[in-house]
């Protein structure tokens, strides 16, 4: 990654993730550090996969949300990340889409999701940094997506007065997803890794 001029160094602001060229590769920027997130044919297969899955759920039960995927941004303590799939109520994005925002924030997620590469550095964060992240913004549930051996989801949700996640279950492929919360949601983890 080149680094945005003037600033060869670091630390890096909003204006300098803004100023990375469009060359198809996806950034964030974390406590004045711009990171580049890793990406591979099965990390973004299963994440659109995801997107379907969820946005399939939603519109079947007639949840009133909206299901995206990246380049949207959420806002978090630490700065600025680009989750592979997010939920948030269909007037979040309506108002976002009116203002020609791309950064929610913490309070109007309702579900994040990110797909783990594993073996780069981005693991860590998906499985430390952002659980604390996320905690820390309010967002009320975390899915951490493996892909290896298998898909499975392990859920993670905001246990009240506590803002730190608990684990709500883990779920592997051959297994059946069934949460009734942000909104009713059913699927084997397998679906992540099928092709159509």
């Amino acid at each position: 990654m080149g680094a945005p001029a003037g600033h060869a160094h670091g630390p890096y602001t909003l204006y300098d993730l803004d100023a990375l060229p469009e060359d198809g590769l996806r950034h964030e920027l974390a406590d004045g550090w711009l990171t580049e997130l890793p990406g591979d044919l099965w990390h973004d297969h299963a994440a659109e996969r995801l997107t379907e899955i969820l946005r399939t759920a939603a519109h079947a039960t007639g949840a009133d949300v909206h299901v995206a995927g990246s380049p949207r941004e959420v806002s978090t303590p630490a700065g600025i990340r680009r989750p592979d799939v997010f939920a948030v109520g269909r007037d979040v994005a309506r108002t976002a889409l009116e203002r020609q925002s791309r950064t929610y924030y913490g309070p109007d997620l309702l579900l994040v999701a990110e797909v783990v590469t594993p073996r780069t550095g981005s693991e860590q964060v998906d499985r430390v940094r952002k659980v604390a992240e996320y905690a820390a913004a309010g967002i009320p549930h975390y899915w951490i997506v493996d892909l290896e051996p298998r898909p499975a989801v392990t859920m993670l949700e905001l246990a009240s007065p506590d803002p730190r996640y608990r684990t709500a279950g883990r779920t592997r492929a051959g297994e059946e997803i069934a949460v009734s919360a942000p909104f009713p949601i059913r699927f084997d983890p397998a679906r992540l890794s099928e092709m159509d």
